[in-house]
This record gives C-alpha cells, sequence and structure tokens, in this order.
C-alpha cells in the first residue's frame, strides 16, 4: 500500500491559534484539543470534508494536558491530564456531558484497542495501564527495563504493543514492537539519538494503520518529520518534513476511512508552548 517513494500532499491547514495538544478524528468530525488558560481547555470540533469549524467544548477542571484519543464504539473523547494524573472521558451524544477518573501516576500518551477499552502510557514508571471506557482499571503492564521513558503506545490486533521512547537526556531513541504479556521487545527501530534515517530524536507519538496490514506513523520532534515503518518496523520513508512544517510536530492521528493523517504542529518558544496548528495529509 504505501511505497518507498516521496512524501504525502498536504490538503489543508487548520488556522493558528493555542498550542495543540492533542488531534483525533470521530464520527465525521476532527477535534482538536487547545491548551487555552489554566483549569481550563478547548476542544475545536471541525468538519472533515470541508474543515469549517462547527462548535467548541470547554473542559474544565483541566491542570496539564498531555494527549487526546476517541472510540468510535463509545462515541467519546478521552483527554489525559498530567497534572491531576487523571482522564477526562467527553461523552459526543450526551450534550459533550463529562466525567474523569484516577489514574493513580502522570499519563501520557492515550491509545483505544480493539477491545475499545483505554491504553495509558505512564512515563515516569514504564507502564501500560488498560482502563475500560467507565475507568475500570483491567490490568497494568510494566515495560523491560530499557525501554526508558516511553510516550505512547498503541496495542496491534495480535495484542503486541507498538511503543516509542526517549527522553531529552536518554542515549536510545526508538520505536519498539513489545510482547502481549509487555516483558519482551520483539523488534525495534532506531538506537542512538540523531538526525539520521534509522534514528530518532524523541519519537513522541504514534499512528498505527490498523486495518491495512498495520504500517506505523512516528512523530520525530526534534528532527521535525514523521517517519513511517513497516508492520515489521523496517524504514520505510519520511512521509512529513520540516520543509511541511512550520514549526515542531507534537501528536498526530490517522483516519483510516478518509486516508487522512493529521499532525500537530506547535512553536515551543522561551520554554513553553505558545501556539500551534494542524496541518492535513492524504495518505
Amino acid at each position: 500500500m504505501y511505497n518507498a517513494v516521496g512524501q504525502v500532499p498536504v490538503v489543508h491547514t487548520l488556522p493558528e491559534s493555542g498550542p495543540v495538544r492533542g488531534v483525533t478524528s470521530l464520527a465525521d468530525e476532527v477535534y482538536v484539543l487547545r491548551g487555552k488558560e489554566r483549569d481550563q481547555v478547548e476542544v475545536e470540533v471541525y468538519d472533515d470534508s470541508s474543515y469549517r469549524l462547527q462548535r467548541r467544548l470547554t473542559v474544565p477542571n483541566i491542570r496539564g494536558v498531555t494527549d487526546m484519543t476517541s472510540c468510535e464504539h463509545y462515541r467519546c473523547v478521552y483527554i489525559a491530564d498530567g497534572g491531576v494524573d487523571c482522564i477526562h472521558r467527553l461523552d459526543v451524544g450526551l450534550q459533550g456531558a463529562v466525567t474523569q477518573w484516577a489514574v493513580n501516576d502522570e499519563p501520557q500518551g492515550l491509545s483505544v484497542n480493539a477491545a475499545h477499552n483505554v491504553l495509558v502510557t505512564c512515563r515516569d514508571v514504564r507502564k501500560i495501564k488498560e482502563f475500560s471506557s467507565h475507568g475500570d482499571l483491567l490490568r497494568e503492564l510494566t515495560l523491560p527495563d530499557d525501554v526508558i521513558h516511553p510516550w505512547h503506545a498503541i496495542q496491534t490486533r495480535n495484542g503486541e504493543f507498538i511503543v516509542c521512547h526517549g527522553g531529552r537526556h536518554d542515549a536510545i531513541h526508538r520505536v519498539c514492537k513489545i510482547s502481549v504479556d509487555g516483558r519482551h521487545i520483539i523488534k525495534s527501530h532506531g538506537g542512538q539519538r540523531g538526525p539520521d534515517i534509522g534514528q530518532y530524536d524523541r519519537p513522541v507519538h504514534l499512528a498505527v494503520d490498523r486495518p491495512n496490514n498495520e504500517f506505523v506513523f512516528v512523530v520525530d520532534f526534534n528532527n521535525r518529520r514523521v517517519t513511517l515503518l513497516s508492520p515489521t518496523l523496517d524504514y520505510i520513508r519520511h512521509v512529513v518534513s520540516r520543509d511541511d512544517l512550520k514549526w515542531r510536530p507534537d501528536r498526530l492521528c490517522l483516519d483510516t476511512h478518509r486516508r487522512r493523517l493529521y499532525v500537530a504542529d506547535n512553536e515551543w518558544k522561551d520554554g513553553k508552548w505558545t501556539a500551534g496548528r494542524v496541518v492535513v495529509f492524504s495518505v
């Protein structure tokens, strides 16, 4: 499906405004999570054909958003809050009703698996926690010792996990395929931090094309690009480069139905996030 030549075209850019802390798609709409002010964030909802703004949703009592994902089955959006170590659930079909549950560790990345459960990557303790849609803790996996500072994890159809890891001061930055029990690295891509092909400098977010053989898209933050890997984590090509971006890529979402890749492009200035936008690519 994906060849080794060429980058993917830009089809639209959503407006610049506050920093984008998450992006996801649900029910023919695109949800963009923006940091607005302390204790409050705003979710912008766009039509996924015209990219016109449909409405804004305010989510109160949030201290430090880190990611967002969605679930078609339950028609809801999940927001990770690292300020109070919890997950906020926003129900799309219930006039924006918001509930929350505790993670008991700082949440970093979010994804939803085939069982419609929420996977929460807890970076500082090297764990993946699986919760039901209403916050029941179903299991907790501790990742291998050499998977340091994991940012994001996605579960494949056969139960294995794709995990990206590597913090600012870590020597190793890579993407790993982890066994079902979370104990063993099956395959990895990357290694020593760097800018070359086959290297990363803070791989911070993932998207997996689950209906189509599970190709992997990787946000490479400091190298300002998105890398495409095969289902066996072999390098295919860079699908997004720094020429496509104004600032730094931070989050992404793959809409497998419309074949759109949404990449959050954020400005980091004077030690803080100052602005952001979402760039839409056709894949």
